[in-house]
């Protein structure tokens, strides 16, 4: 389902951000008081405008307190992203997020009424220093700072050999778990323990970071 997405701040994070919005076709405007930002956003977005969006008479005019959803993407301009953060919440929007430089930037955030608080650049880090743990690794999604949900190929020595044989059985000592198995085109869901892999698989599993770096492993 489309949502109408505003998103105020055009720097690198919120420029991709709008621009992968518009192309998953949601209807989205954004704003910018920098010119040269705004004009490079036109046709990558629904509507580009250069704006102040500290001021709630702006904001009303453009139409924002109708809108879904809006990301406050300022980063560093601290002041003007907690004044933002709260007009929105204060027009009513259903659902603001706004992006933190730091833990006391969040809290303030948090505290005048942000739905979500993100620092892009910290999860950024994140992401990548986790993928990095082993070469077999696709892409991941973080659950807590320690265990996560990851998509693997299987190194040559797990291929021929049962999930169980591998220490992705449901009694392994370690709680690392197989969800998935991609094998082409075709998905198994919750695969059996004595599921065997096989050449070209993809493994989705659930567990500790580290330990699942430690078995896929070279």
């Amino acid at each position: 389902m489309a949502n109408q997405v505003c998103v105020i701040g055009l720097g690198r994070f919120g420029a991709k951000l709008a621009t992968t919005l518009f192309q998953s076709q949601h209807e989205v405007l954004a704003i910018d008081q920098d010119d040269l930002k705004v004009q490079a956003m036109l046709g990558r977005v629904t509507y580009a405008v250069e704006a102040d969006a500290t001021s709630e008479t702006v904001l009303r005019d453009l139409g924002v307190a109708d809108m879904d959803v809006a990301v406050v993407a300022l980063g560093s301009q601290i002041q003007s992203s907690i004044i933002t953060t709260m007009l929105l919440k204060t027009m009513g929007l259903p659902f603001v997020i706004a992006r933190a430089t730091d833990t006391r930037h969040a809290e303030i955030l948090h505290r005048v009424g942000a739905d979500k608080v993100i620092f892009p650049e910290e999860e950024a880090a994140i992401r990548a220093a986790s993928l990095d743990l082993t070469p077999n690794s696709i892409d991941f999604i973080g659950i807590t700072e320690t265990d996560g949900i990851h998509k693997l190929r299987p190194p040559e020595h797990m291929r021929g050999r049962s999930l169980r044989d591998v220490g992705l059985g449901g009694d392994n000592p370690h709680r690392i778990m197989a969800m998935v198995i991609q094998r082409g085109h075709e998905y198994i869901m919750n695969p059996d323990e004595d599921e065997l892999i096989g050449d070209g698989d993809i493994l989705v599993v659930v567990g500790s970071h580290e330990q699942i770096a430690r078995t896929f492993e070279r």
